[in-house]
């Protein structure tokens, strides 16, 4: 049985919070291997902390609705959640904070709006945007922890991952089914275009692409069928896109290396899909 730790922490998508690092650090002109450990450990902490949270303030939702969720069904304990979530957060602010008192309030301010997002979304019409701000705010958390002043690539890319995260949301909450129901698609293009502006089209960066490009097609694709079960794959196949839309970013800023590790992530995280729900 696989642990309700992991289940409410959504681990299979963690792969996705370590490209968005790959990512920022490629736009900060990159950090050094220890640097880049401890941010992902301190961004790896904050989203399984805000995950686990997510559940603890869900719970009575969950309760009617999803009562095999790990806290109704009593798997795990109210108590323990609350304190291992909060534990999470706080380790992740505490290892930026090593990178100094920007980066601190840096990992203060993601902490925030990860907290606002959970006691705030169920019934909230700008939640996707919260949402949006969290992953935004891993590119600015980064970029802080590297030293780097934010300039118009790290805020115009981050913006424009807020979109895209945006976009998914509402798709997972819509349909496609005609076309004035599909303008979330169009948040989706938003990292690609924004990188296209702002960064260089080589090779590499054109592959990622065109396979970001096929996978966000595709998921729309299922997602029109009305099935519950292709929803739920698709939404799987955009939340590990994100990689992808990285891998890009990456590869339009001179990292190839970043780029190639983004698209492994997006692999890694499908197979991890299979193992543990992404959603």
């Amino acid at each position: 049985m696989i642990s309700p730790v992991l289940r409410l922490a959504r681990v299979s998508n963690l792969p996705t919070i370590w490209s968005n690092v790959f990512a920022a650090s490629a736009l900060a002109g990159g950090m050094g291997s220890t640097s880049l450990m401890l941010v992902l450990l301190a961004m790896s902490a904050l989203y399984t902390g805000g995950m686990i949270l997510n559940d603890a303030f869900d719970r009575e939702f969950d309760a009617r609705e999803r009562p095999e969720r790990p806290i109704p069904a009593g798997e795990i304990s109210p108590t323990t959640v609350w304190i291992l979530g909060f534990g999470l957060l706080s380790a992740g602010v505490a290892v930026l904070a090593t990178f100094g008192v920007t980066s601190a309030v840096g990992g203060l301010a993601l902490a925030g709006a990860i907290l606002l997002y959970d006691a705030w979304h169920k019934g909230n019409p700008v939640s996707p945007l919260i949402m949006g701000v969290c992953r935004a705010m891993v590119y600015v958390g980064t970029a802080l922890a590297a030293g780097t002043m934010l300039g118009v690539s790290i805020i115009g890319s981050a913006f424009a991952l807020l979109l895209y995260i945006s976009g998914l949301t509402l798709a997972a909450k819509g349909s496609f089914q005609s076309l004035p129901a599909a303008w979330p698609a169009l948040l989706l293009t938003a990292p690609i275009v924004f990188a296209v502006v702002d960064g260089r089209v080589d090779t590499l960066s054109i592959v990622v692409a065109v396979l970001f490009l096929v996978v966000i097609g595709w998921a729309i694709q299922r997602m029109r069928s009305g099935l519950s079960r292709d929803r739920e794959a698709a939404i799987g196949l955009l939340i590990a896109a994100i990689s992808l839309a990285d891998g890009f970013v990456a590869a339009a800023h001179g990292s190839p290396v970043f780029a190639v590790g983004c698209v492994g992530f997006f692999f890694l995280t499908l197979a991890l899909q299979r193992v543990v729900a992404g959603t």
